[in-house]
């Protein structure tokens, strides 16, 4: 849109009309939770607070608009942090997908700059014909309503949420998506995209740690895989308490279900400073001794990730030297990635 020229008037679609994918439960308080309602009275505070985010939600439409725009309601007012911008906090970040060479393709991103209530044009200038987008949602802030807007006269289709099962990823602020530029670029999503299949998000930033009440919420849910990864937010003592737990309480639940369990990777400086090697080398023994154990007990298809590699050798993986920048999380990906294939392809064959 040339500088003076009107903008062209819009037709508003609301997405909670067809829905998102990321979503495990129907029972929520807010369209956009992670949790059930009744798990306010099972979670701890900060727990149940952070399930308002909306982390690894999506959405997908096809329309032969030249320009598509978003208006989304945020539920909180602090649209960025220090380490992590507003386009990855508070923002919505659009893909779509090339028929040619089957596969999503990132396209643009809104990025807010008032509260609660923003309005951004994701893009304009495309050339009009039918395609279809994927919208990803905030990953450290919650949504009250998400709108795509269409220069009128455009063709609109929702796609509705697909039914077939989905990854289930349970950890710390990592799970989440700290830091990542914008929402469709961390590793959650990353996997999504290259698995072709939809995966819920259960990051609790600081609040990963395995307690029993979340390995009964997990439980409830029909994954192809769970990715365990807590390492960040544990001590090596709650290692050793709550993993066999949380462990076999999904494995009573999903006999067969693969369960990967992933080390914490290795902060950025760690080779600089004693006390990191020592804590990640204690929670890592920790973990591997408690899956010892089960496999000795008889427990299969457990599956196991080490984390001194996952953001790579190079120190240039982080913002602040434990949270993934952008180049992090796509090192996360690709050290997760074949596990998580042979993990789903074990499941099938078994």
């Amino acid at each position: 849109m040339s500088e003076g020229e009107a903008p062209a008037a819009l037709t508003w679609y609301d997405v909670s009309e067809w829905g998102v994918e990321g979503r495990g439960w129907d029972d929520v308080e807010r369209f956009y939770d992670r949790l059930p309602k009744r798990a306010q009275d099972m979670v701890r505070g900060p727990v149940w607070n952070l399930s308002h985010h909306s982390a690894g939600m999506c959405t997908e439409f096809i329309t032969d608009a030249p320009a598509i725009h978003a208006r989304w309601v945020l539920w909180s007012e602090q649209l960025a942090m220090w380490h992590m911008p507003a386009t990855g906090v508070s923002g919505l970040d659009m893909y779509v997908w090339e028929e040619e060479s089957a596969q999503w393709f990132w396209l643009g991103v809104g990025g807010p700059d008032t509260a609660p209530t923003v309005e951004s044009q994701l893009i304009s200038g495309l050339a009009g014909r039918r395609c279809r987008y994927r919208l990803y949602l905030p990953l450290y802030n919650g949504v009250e309503s998400v709108e795509i807007g269409l220069p009128a006269g455009s063709s609109f289709e929702p796609v509705l949420p697909r039914k077939e099962k989905p990854m289930v990823f349970y950890g710390t602020s990592i799970v989440q998506g700290g830091c990542a530029s914008r929402p469709g670029m961390h590793h959650v999503a990353i996997l999504g995209r290259r698995f072709g299949c939809p995966v819920i998000n259960l990051g609790f930033s600081g609040n990963g740690m395995m307690e029993p009440e979340l390995a009964q919420l997990l439980a409830e849910l029909e994954p192809s895989v769970y990715v365990i990864d807590c390492l960040p937010n544990m001590s090596s003592e709650l290692v050793a308490e709550r993993a066999g737990r949380f462990v076999q309480t999904l494995r009573e639940a999903h006999a067969a279900t693969p369960i990967v369990l992933v080390e914490d990777r290795s902060s950025a400086n760690a080779r600089f400073i004693e006390s990191h090697r020592r804590g990640h080398a204690a929670r890592r023994q920790a973990l591997r001794r408690v899956v010892d154990r089960l496999e000795d007990d008889g427990v299969q298809g457990l599956h196991y990730v080490t984390g001194d590699q996952l953001l790579g050798l190079d120190g240039e993986g982080t913002v602040d030297g434990s949270h993934p920048s952008d180049l992090g999380f796509v090192r996360m990906a690709e050290a997760l990635a074949p596990v998580l294939k042979s993990a789903m392809a074990c499941s099938q064959t078994s």
